[in-house]
């Protein structure tokens, strides 16, 4: 699945990857509302075809879902990751409909060492998931806590 990915030491100010694509299929959009997020926008084709949107959109937390396992299944993380204490700045900038293509944009912001754990330190990530035409869908600032480089004897 992913392997060992980057150490803190290996994250930079700047460095910027973005991920493989997936597309969502009216079904997936529909399986995971009716699971989860059960608005008639996301379950209800006719429903949201009536509604503001116009027609039937992802829910924004199935596309920040899928968006997340691409970035896990990138490598950029990896088994260095010890999660994260939380996000700021989410913003939903534009729908995702049956057949877009959406991929992860990051770009690491800052890292700095823990101050009470030698083990590891804090990357602030922005990232940015993008429809197959590079506009934004959502976009939100991720802390991730990354295990420093094990010390050799």
């Amino acid at each position: 699945m992913h392997g060992p990915g980057r150490y803190y030491e290996d994250f930079t100010v700047g460095d910027e990857v973005t991920t493989a694509g997936v597309t969502l299929t009216a079904d997936a959009i529909i399986d995971f509302a009716c699971r989860y997020d059960p608005q008639p926008f996301h379950v209800d084709s006719e429903a949201a075809a009536a509604s503001h949107f116009g027609g039937l959109i992802a829910s924004s937390w199935h596309t920040q879902l899928v968006a997340f396992r691409l970035v896990i299944d990138s490598g950029f993380l990896g088994n260095a990751s010890m999660g994260s204490p939380g996000c700021d700045e989410l913003r939903f900038h534009n729908p995702v409909r049956p057949g877009d293509t959406v991929r992860t944009r990051l770009r690491v912001l800052d890292k700095r060492p823990s101050r009470t754990r030698d083990d590891r330190g804090y990357v602030t990530v922005a990232f940015d998931i993008h429809n197959q035409k590079g506009e934004s869908v959502i976009t939100w600032r991720g802390i991730q806590i990354i295990g420093r480089r094990p010390k050799t004897a």
